[in-house]
């Protein structure tokens, strides 16, 4: 590459970032709304997370579909669709009258946030030499942490001071912005080693260490966003937080985020079921600190930062071994991981809203913490099995069978 492409090459890594980071904050900002939501829309807390919950459900079960059926679609082009749909959905959230329209909305958009999160580490991680792949695949993730950061803190802080409603209508805005950095600065990509439904459905049968992956998947995110989805409410009952303690605390958990993800970069390389060990049991630990020390603002930055390093480290794990258990079907292999995950999201707030109006708040942090030790547990079982299996496979591959 010449200098020139380069750049040009990086700056498409930086819009696909932003991608995520607009596709993030709103599949996520009812967690530091759900308060005011449910108060002006006259509905309880748990319902409220159904927000969160529809569109995790489309995310989740449409995208091997999507995938799939667009596997011919320049994914450039696919991207800017996906961008358009999510700047209508915010819009039209913004404007809603009902909250039944919202809901529909929400469901139509989690398609569109489902199928990015199939395609967008691997679009970056193709606009690179292959050398960087990986640091491309590193800063996309950041998006995460910069979602955490700015993007929800900044909706709460926003809903302070004018509503909910105008956060909604700020994203729809964002997101016509990324979507035309995106075309101005990332090159065609037609679709590459994309597949057909029935191969996509068949990876994890035939894939050991892909099955193993996405049930490690499914138990840590469904016990991180049961809890984080409630986190609002949890520390406002038990902290007596404020909504500007509410805003701080999000923005230290995102901050923690991108040093986990920052740290687990350069570690995933060397020990990547270490990395995913170490970050995993970090999040058992952070929702276990936030039940015992959670009851005062020191404590509950405490638990926070803790939490957010640690979830920063398994998010990036957890890409890097979906590629390392599918390296030549990767796109097909992060359609399935987009679905354990999404899916998750949605039955994690839809568990934690039954939790939480039945048993109340501090139910859900429990859900978490069950659910963390089960995915750690797992891993811890089953890891040096699936390395085998790997290894097993990529020499077979190498040798030509």
């Amino acid at each position: 590459m010449n200098p020139r492409s380069t750049l040009r090459a990086w700056l498409g890594v930086a819009a696909i970032t932003a991608s995520l980071f607009v596709f993030l904050t709103t599949e996520l900002m009812p967690v530091g709304l759900l308060t005011p939501l449910s108060t002006s829309l006259d509905i309880t807390v748990g319902v409220a997370g159904l927000m969160v919950t529809l569109q995790g459900v489309s995310a989740g079960l449409g995208v091997p579909f999507i995938v799939a059926w667009s596997r011919r679609v320049n994914r450039r082009a696919l991207l800017t669709v996906l961008l358009a749909i999510l700047a209508l959905g915010n819009l039209i959230t913004g404007i809603s009258p009902n909250y039944a329209l919202i809901l529909t909305t929400r469901l139509i958009m989690g398609f569109a946030s489902g199928v990015f999160w199939a395609i967008g580490v691997s679009m970056a991680m193709r606009l690179v030499p292959e050398r960087h792949a990986n640091r491309a695949a590193s800063i996309v993730m950041s998006g995460i942490s910069i979602a955490t950061v700015v993007g929800i803190p900044l909706g709460t802080m926003l809903e302070s001071l004018t509503d909910w409603r105008a956060t909604f209508l700020l994203w729809s805005g964002l997101s016509v912005l990324v979507l035309l950095t995106v075309a101005a600065t990332v090159p065609s990509l037609p679709s590459a080693n994309a597949v057909s439904v029935r191969e996509v459905f068949g990876l994890p049968l035939k894939n050991v260490p892909l099955r193993l992956v996405l049930f490690t998947v499914v138990l840590f995110v469904l016990g991180h966003f049961g809890a984080y989805t409630f986190v609002r409410p949890y520390l406002e009952s038990s902290a007596g937080a404020t909504p500007a303690f509410i805003t701080v605390v999000l923005m230290v958990f995102g901050a923690s985020g991108a040093v986990g993800n920052f740290i687990a970069g350069h570690t995933v390389g060397r020990n990547l079921r270490g990395s995913f060990v170490v970050g995993c049991a970090g999040l058992v630990v952070s929702l276990l600190l936030l039940l015992t020390i959670g009851d005062g603002p020191a404590g509950s930055v405490i638990a926070l930062v803790v939490w957010g390093l640690s979830f920063g480290a398994v998010q990036l794990c957890q890409v890097n071994m979906t590629l390392n258990a599918a390296p030549e079907t990767f796109e097909a292999a992060m359609s399935l991981n987009t679905m354990a995950y999404n899916t998750s999201i949605a039955l994690g707030a839809l568990f934690g809203g039954l939790f939480a109006d039945h048993l109340g708040v501090t139910s859900v942090v429990w859900f978490g913490v069950a659910l963390t030790a089960g995915s750690l547990l797992l891993n811890l079982t089953t890891g040096r099995r699936a390395a085998r299996a790997t290894a097993a496979e990529q020499e077979l591959t190498t040798s030509g069978y």
